[in-house]
């Protein structure tokens, strides 16, 4: 491991050893003695959102409060996030033991292998009178019996802090991984790739899009990476029913083994938001990404002009869709030329809850850095998932994934092939108790590069990854913080 993945990986342990070590034990209100002075607030006062179009069913019996993410900004709607009496903090442990059928590193002569990850977690939500911090993250290690692939490192981080200043809100927001693999498919529903405790105590922290996250979807990249996309969003409310958002966005994703193609993309928008009613809002927005390959001279500039329309009905749907034309300016040093590149820019998020089913499902279509194995990509994605309550104790999910990537100018690149990947899988999952549960589930991968061979480090261009999964997790009742 090189002395940068050392000190990211350094710095996500201290910084959950601080977190850990910087708040009283205490339990929550129900644990408190019946003479104990009030609580002080947490979820219930979360800043007033500044978009009116996502606050309807005020009186639901759900207890969820309304999503605030406005419609043009770089995160993905909710259903709601529930409404506690305190800021707290909860800790966590977690167990994985997989098998799976291939190595990482997809060599024709890899065979099952045993991988057991050994994770600490830790949520924490902190609310003041004008402002809230959520934490989710997860790290620790794995053991494996592949000798190519070695005993290794696993972190995930997703955090907000907001602020709200009579029509303004200002937000801060990051995702962090560090993972032996893709993050696309990971964990299949094992919960490992999901940061924090989980559960209906976890904070909810709305997932930044595909534009803001880099892409990992081609498995041709292989290898221990680690993944960053930090952002800043601020929303100022024009009028009762309008709102301005502006977001600036930075992202990395960067391996350790030689051989992968590592990117920094910048990104910046700015949006308008217009509530309809108490359920829809449309909105427009232009979107500027930038996207630069350290050590190599290609560069890439996208525009997209893009018009949506969201609907939220709290704890039952959240829809955001939009779409618009794009061009892609790229330098090539092939020609020591520009070349110029239309096409569209097409995103669609949906939440959907039944009384006891959920759906979920993700689609976008635009360009992306490039997975590691090209200098720019266009592609499709898309991630759906359905969960349903089996019996009293027992419930089940589905989960379904493809993507598909081209490059982006096939002048200005000297790899011209597709790359297509499906990820699917499902699993079965129960309470153990009120504070743990065993999940068993299990993932197949499948990639088809269409050519007998493929470009990128120990790429094979068909190949199919089995993954049969055990998951335990357990937390500590919440603990509130002062």
């Amino acid at each position: 491991m090189n002395m940068a993945a050392r000190k990211l990986t350094y710095a996500c342990i201290a910084f959950s050893s601080i977190l850990l070590a910087g708040v009283r034990p205490l339990f929550a209100q129900d644990e408190q003695p019946p003479n104990a002075s009030k609580p002080k607030p947490a979820g219930t006062t979360y800043p007033v959102p500044l978009v009116v179009g996502g606050q309807q069913d005020e009186d639901n019996n759900n207890k969820l409060l309304p999503d605030t993410t406005p419609l043009t900004g770089i995160q993905a709607p909710t259903l709601g996030s529930p409404g506690l009496q305190h800021s707290y903090w909860m800790p966590g442990i977690q167990w994985t033991g997989s098998i799976q059928s291939n190595s990482y590193n997809q060599t024709q002569s890899s065979s099952w292998l045993m991988n057991n990850y050994f994770v600490g977690n830790v949520s924490l939500l902190k609310a003041w009178s004008r402002s809230q911090l959520a934490i989710n993250y997860s790290g620790g290690g794995f053991i494996t019996t592949d000798s190519n692939q070695g005993n290794g490192y696993y972190q995930n981080l997703a955090l907000s802090q907001s602020f709200q200043w009579n029509r303004w809100q200002l937000q801060f927001l990051d995702q962090f991984s560090y993972l032996p693999q893709s993050s696309f498919g990971f964990g299949g529903g094992s919960g490992l790739a999901t940061p924090g405790t989980g559960g209906p105590l976890g904070p909810v922290i709305p997932g930044m899009g595909n534009s803001t996250v880099p892409n990992q979807s081609i498995y041709a990249s292989v290898g221990p990476r680690y993944s960053n996309a930090s952002a800043v969003q601020i929303t100022y409310l024009t009028s009762p029913r309008g709102s301005v958002t502006l977001s600036g966005s930075y992202g990395l994703l960067n391996f350790i083994d030689p051989g992968n193609v590592d990117s920094n993309t910048i990104s910046g928008s700015i949006g308008y938001n217009y509530a309809l009613n108490r359920q829809d809002t449309i909105g427009a927005f232009y979107r500027f990404s930038a996207y630069h390959y350290p050590g190599q001279p290609e560069a890439h500039g996208d525009h997209s002009f893009n018009l949506a329309y969201g609907r939220k009905v709290t704890g039952r749907m959240a829809l955001q869709l939009y779409a618009g034309p794009d061009f892609t300016t790229s330098r090539i040093t092939a020609t020591n030329a520009d070349s110029l590149n239309y096409g569209v820019n097409v995103g669609a998020n949906m939440q959907y809850a039944f009384r006891n089913s959920g759906i979920t499902l993700n689609y976008s279509h635009g360009i992306s850095g490039g997975s590691g194995v090209l200098t720019g990509s266009s592609g499709d994605q898309v991630n759906s998932s359905v969960t349903h309550q089996l019996t009293r104790i027992w419930s089940g999910q589905l989960n379904v994934g493809y993507s598909h990537n081209t490059p982006i100018g096939l002048a200005a690149q000297t790899n011209t092939q597709s790359y297509n990947t499906w990820t699917v899988g499902g699993g079965v999952s129960r309470p153990l108790g009120r504070n743990a549960s065993l999940g068993i589930t299990y993932t197949a991968d499948f990639t088809n590069y269409g050519t007998p061979t493929c470009a990128g480090t120990a790429c094979i261009a068909n190949q199919t990854f089995h993954y049969i999964s055990i998951n335990f997790q357990w937390h500590a009742r919440p603990l509130v913080l002062p």
